[in-house]
């Protein structure tokens, strides 16, 4: 019980402070909430995995970074458009840009040839300058002659495939699954490995149902959060509780209607 305690008083000083702001070091903390030490211990190990506590050798232990939290609302005529994310805004940084085959599997899933070329960008979505997604872009070449890579840092890739390329991504089909970081994703995020994280898939069609995009995204679990607005069918006993949005419908952003 004292560890569920010490949980609960803690979790009040973190709200209470900022993120990113130490808390009293170890014997104050211990003696100001009465529990032992590895009691203490314990209690900050559990919120260190939740992330509301980062603890740094030699340092101390502070509050943890605040999650980025994302609303789905529908809007009129039952299309939907994606709020603003809290805090700051995204940016992204390239990490790779290829033209490469798309190969027998993902020709497959992208209902192209095995031969046809195909746009492969990997990139970084971050937030407050802290890597927050993993984001892996496959469009077909031969719907974006001449891109560069470098346009896949600037603003809406969506507004860009319109503007440019005169393609007009209409739909898509996102799916989320729990996942872990493996070496390489850790690496890029920031986290240990085998850190809990989501992974995304997203499958987006122009009007004629031409499949445009696909991407596979790979989200930190400890700074992303999604938030569902959910109402009743009616006010009655017998009343059903409707979602008002459908999670695997797209994902929101920060920049407009099905955006990326």
């Amino acid at each position: 019980m004292k560890r569920a305690e010490a949980r609960d008083r803690i979790v009040q000083l973190i709200e209470a402070r900022g993120p990113g702001q130490p808390l009293p070091a170890e014997r104050a903390l211990s003696e100001a909430l009465g529990v032992s030490r590895p009691t203490l211990r314990a209690a900050l190990e559990d919120l260190a995995q939740e992330g509301l506590v980062i603890r740094q050798q030699g340092r101390g232990t502070f509050t943890g970074s605040t999650k980025v939290d994302q609303v789905l609302a529908p809007t009129q005529g039952g299309r939907f458009r994606a709020p603003q994310v809290t805090g700051s805004p995204w940016r992204r940084r390239l990490i790779s840009f290829d033209i490469e085959p798309a190969g027998a599997r993902l020709g497959q899933r992208m209902e192209i040839s095995p031969g046809e070329n195909v746009i492969s960008v990997i990139r970084l979505r971050l937030v407050e300058d802290a890597p927050m997604c993993i984001e892996r872009i496959r469009i077909p070449a031969s719907l974006v002659p001449g891109i560069s890579g470098e346009e896949f840092e600037g603003g809406s890739l969506y507004e860009l495939l319109r503007s440019q390329f005169g393609v007009n991504p209409s739909t898509a089909v996102q799916t989320t699954e729990a996942t872990v970081t493996d070496v390489r994703e850790a690496e890029l995020l920031g986290v240990p490995t085998l850190s809990p994280a989501l992974l995304f898939e997203r499958f987006t069609r122009d009007q004629d149902g031409r499949l445009v995009e696909y991407t596979t995204a790979i989200y930190r679990g400890d700074r992303y959060r999604i938030t569902n607005n959910l109402s009743f069918e009616d006010a009655g006993p017998a009343g059903r509780l409707l979602s008002e949005v459908q999670p695997d419908v797209m994902h929101a952003d920060n920049s407009g209607s099905l955006v990326s």
